[in-house]
């Protein structure tokens, strides 16, 4: 997948999920203010997108995900 396809698809799952317009979602973003994420809002998440794209997020690599664009180079990387 290209990095612009997954952006996209990141993007869209997460606008559906935790009801936001995707517009609200920019590479700079903070990802928990942004998405209004609670601790276990934040655990949904993450197994969301290891779910959606068969990638395996551990809880230190959580801690260092803050924006949308780190979320998206981390997927990337991994897929």
């Amino acid at each position: 997948m290209e990095k612009q396809e997954l952006i996209a698809k990141i993007n869209e799952v997460l606008a559906d999920e935790f009801e936001v317009e995707v517009s609200e979602i920019t590479p700079e973003a903070n990802i928990k203010k942004t998405l209004q994420l609670d601790s276990l809002s934040l655990v949904d998440m993450v197994a969301l997108i290891e779910e959606t794209f068969g990638v395996s997020i551990k809880g230190a690599e959580v801690a260092s995900i803050q924006t949308f664009g780190a979320l998206y180079d981390f997927v990337h990387e991994r897929m």
